[in-house]
């Protein structure tokens, strides 16, 4: 196997002053543990999994009001025990000793420039708000539900909720009735915080018939709290006021309590059947989040991190993350490609980004519509660009380093919702090369397993994670038995967690995803990844986005258009040849076919397996819901062209273009 070109290697003061180095020091002077470069140190933390975490819980010092008795009282998966006997708290971890007149968070939107609040005002407001709730009856383990944009107020929310030890969970408002009656009454929540609507793309969304059925249709809401956006008076009946919630200056007390203890619900996104509802613990979000933020992604005090995202999305959470390391973060509400695709550069000039997290999908349009990131602005503080929610090709890695040039650290991650954070992606000690994930995870023992369930090295396999990780599930929301949780991601591989990505784990320990395992191509016996095919097309300029799946052997390819493009003889050859090319004959489509839209969920996942159920003959409302998509009429056409082939070809189209 021939190693891809390096872009990009840490400088020897890049080097010296990570964390990581840092944290390897600690290690060897407080443990005496000796470690030569990251994949020794990745060994050890998989094969020492309760002295890693341990250093861990006692390198970034966290708060507890009595110490834990042991690190992990159960190894069993599911139905690990992390730190039985610690007392803790997100909040307060998040909001102690921190200098009061320091910025704590930037926040802009389509409307508004840059704009701040420190981490008095910060720690002021999620006062106000708790004495707010409080004096509306929450207490620890009560759900308060947000219907909310990506604001401050939504932070202060959701770190008020954590000083009580309520349970938080959150929908962004572009979200319709249905998708927040999926997500939030399956967790009959007492407070409702709702906003009255919000601007995307320069136009305003009247939200108020929405929160007005949520309120009637959530029978467990004690309250719901109204915040105007659009019109700073709006009023709805059977609400009140904001300023009325956070109108008592009230001291900020934060709630001891279990390590494992619920911090937040999030939701899968649900493309069949009601969303799964995901619950995470206090102590386990602090601690990976320290961990993920400040060793993998190399984040200090004071510096700032932006990550372009929604409140219905983990990264949200991820983001909020940072502020238990004393990091400034980047708030942005609206559109990422408006007026233009350069939104996001420019507000990394405005803001003095030094970390700008987006999607493999802004990064693969900006190449395609001729952007320039240091045009006409100043990038000299941006240090770092993260990229997740599906694979980042080569050519979007090739992309960042002409543009930006080779001082710029980029690393592509791979997790998940589930665990609410990366168990693939950067590590500032390692060089960067082309297409592939740096690392696994220090505490995540990430494995590609073959067809016979045996670890492979330099070959594709099927992601597991062999041992517990404290941000892992408590468990799934109304699950009494953890049946659901077990199905979900231990049916397959009794005792392992299968993650449904397939990967391959090189001799230098960085990795390489193919696409979904659920989602797996078949061509005459031969398994494949549609991430090789994916990787092919999108190189060529004429594509803007493409879908691959195999049904009983036709395997048909969907794609989009740039505008003023079109899918003539002359492209399809194009196709052709560059997959021919770059993958091989066996990877040729039976039909390439246009359509407006790929799907995508809101997260910007490829929705490949619906797709494939609905060619099959699954009706569309059972292969997905509508509301976990981000265009909800995306999968018309693909239902038409499922009941146009029924009549003729119920088990599969003939295959075509093998040759």
């Amino acid at each position: 196997m021939v190693d891809p070109p390096i872009l990009w290697s840490p400088s020897p003061e890049r080097l010296e002053r990570a964390n990581l180095t840092r944290y390897i020091r600690f290690l060897r002077e407080r443990l005496g543990v000796q470690v030569d470069g990251y994949e020794a140190l990745w060994r050890w933390s998989v094969n020492e999994l309760e002295a890693f975490w341990a250093s861990i819980f006692d390198f970034f010092e966290v708060r507890t009001s009595s110490p834990y008795e042991r690190v992990l009282a159960s190894a069993e998966m599911p139905g690990a025990r992390w730190f039985p006997g610690a007392k803790l708290n997100y909040a307060q971890q998040a909001l102690t000793d921190r200098r009061q007149d320091d910025v704590a968070i930037v926040f802009a939107s389509e409307r508004e420039g840059p704009q701040s609040w420190t981490w008095g005002q910060l720690r002021q407001e999620t006062a106000r708000i708790a004495t707010g709730l409080r004096e509306l009856g929450v207490g620890p383990g009560d759900r308060v539900v947000a219907y909310m944009p990506n604001i401050p107020q939504t932070v202060a929310a959701f770190l008020a909720c954590a000083s009580i030890g309520a349970i938080w969970s959150s929908c962004s408002p572009d979200f319709g009735a249905r998708g927040v009656l999926d997500r939030f009454a399956q967790i009959e929540p007492s407070v409702l915080l709702a906003v009255d609507g919000y601007v995307f793309e320069g136009r305003q969304y009247d939200r108020l018939p929405v929160v007005q059925s949520l309120i009637e249709q959530l029978p467990s809401l004690r309250r719901c709290v109204l915040l105007g956006v659009l019109n700073p008076e709006a009023e709805l009946k059977g609400t009140i006021g904001w300023e009325r919630l956070r109108q008592t200056a009230g001291d900020l007390r934060f709630e001891q309590v279990e390590f494992e203890h619920p911090l937040w619900i999030l939701y899968s996104s649900g493309t069949t059947g009601l969303p799964k509802a995901i619950v995470h613990s206090q102590g386990g979000i602090v601690l990976e989040h320290l961990k993920a933020l400040s060793l993998h992604l190399d984040l200090h005090p004071g510096e700032r991190m932006f990550w372009f995202t929604t409140t219905g999305w983990m990264m949200w959470n991820f983001l909020v993350g940072a502020l238990l390391l004393g990091t400034t973060i980047i708030l942005y509400d609206g559109s990422p490609g408006f007026p233009d695709m350069d939104a996001l550069w420019q507000l990394a000039a405005d803001t003095e980004m030094d970390c700008l997290g987006t999607s493999a999908g802004y990064i693969s349009a900006c190449m395609k519509r001729g952007v320039h990131p240091t045009a006409g602005r100043d990038l000299s503080r941006l240090q770092s660009i993260g990229s997740t929610g599906s694979t980042l090709p080569p050519e979007g890695f090739g992309w960042v380093y002409e543009e930006l040039g080779e001082r710029m650290w980029l690393f592509s991650a791979s997790g998940g919702t589930d665990v609410c954070t990366a168990f693939l992606g950067g590590c500032p000690l390692l060089p960067v090369h082309l297409g592939e994930l740096q690392c696994r995870a220090l505490g995540a023992d990430v494995r590609a397993l073959d067809e016979q369930g045996h670890p492979v090295v330099g070959q594709v396999g099927e992601l597991v994670i062999a041992q517990p990780m404290p941000s892992m599930p408590l468990g799934l929301w109304n699950d009494p038995d953890g049946s659901r949780y077990r199905e979900s991601y231990f049916s397959v591989y009794p005792g392992l967690w299968r993650h449904g990505d397939w990967v391959q784990i090189t001799p230098r320990g960085s990795a390489i995803l193919y696409g979904r395992s659920d989602a797996t191509i078949n061509r005459g016996g031969v398994r494949m990844g549609s991430s090789e095919i994916y990787r092919a097309v999108l190189a060529i300029p004429e594509i803007e986005d493409a879908l691959v799946v195999d049904v009983d052997g036709w395997m048909p390819l969907f794609v989009s258009l740039r505008p003023g493009a079109t899918l003539d003889e002359a492209l399809r050859q194009q196709i052709r040849q560059r997959i021919r090319e770059d993958c091989s004959p066996r990877h040729l489509p039976s039909d390439v076919i246009e359509v407006a839209t790929i799907p995508r969920t809101r997260t910007g996942k490829l929705l490949e397996v619906p797709v494939k159920r609905i060619l099959a003959g699954v009706p569309p409302e059972s292969a997905a819901s509508r509301e976990a998509l981000a265009d909800p009429d995306s999968l018309e056409p693909f239902t038409a062209l499922a009941a146009a082939r029924a009549p003729s070809s119920p088990a599969g189209a003939p295959q075509r273009e093998q040759g």
